[in-house]
């Protein structure tokens, strides 16, 4: 079983980082998934976030206890949420917008200029999608295809393409993050 956290403010696309996951695992992966999620009364703006639970069974609990993998794409968020990671976890950050993340114990901090990205490809709102392809490169939780697959009725039709594309960049920079890191 792989519990995940998808983290950052309201706004940035969090909860469907968690919808698209859930769906690719459960639809085109072969596993099962679930999702929930949680902000704060304030939604944009405050710390938010999606727990996906991907097990190859039936999921009995629907909740995460401790997540082994983190994503923070604010500050806010990574700083409510860093404490509930494994000591062995896999924490990934947009390092444009987390500045200060100190991976504790054994944790493995991978990042990436989500945001920049986004805004290289016409709008930072695309960050999340460069997020999610960046997370499916560096954790191999969910293939690519799936993801591709998972998109329609998810993101709106006539972003498809960009979406895409943002998808694509952040998955060929984290395969170029794993190439170094085995290096």
């Amino acid at each position: 079983m792989t519990e995940i956290r998808f983290s950052g403010f309201g706004g940035q696309g969090i909860i469907r980082l968690g919808l698209i996951t859930g769906k690719a695992v459960s639809l085109f992966d072969n596993k099962y998934a679930t999702m929930t999620q949680s902000f704060g009364p304030e939604a944009r703006g405050s710390a938010c976030s999606s727990q996906v639970v991907i097990a190859p069974d039936r999921v009995l609990y629907p909740y995460i206890t401790r997540p082994e993998i983190l994503v923070s794409m604010s500050q806010e968020a990574y700083d409510k949420y860093e404490p509930d990671l494994r000591e062995d976890g896999l924490l990934i950050i947009d390092n444009d917008l987390v500045k200060n993340a100190v991976p504790r114990g054994k944790i493995r901090l991978l990042a990436i200029p989500a945001t920049r990205f986004a805004e290289e490809l016409g709008n930072r709102i695309f960050a999340n999608l460069v997020m999610l392809g960046f997370f499916a490169a560096v954790s191999k939780v969910v293939s690519a295809e799936a993801i591709k697959k998972a998109l329609p009725g998810l993101v709106p039709s006539r972003f498809m393409e960009v979406n895409i594309k943002a998808f694509e960049r952040g998955y060929s920079y984290g395969l170029e993050v794993l190439s170094q890191d085995k290096a």
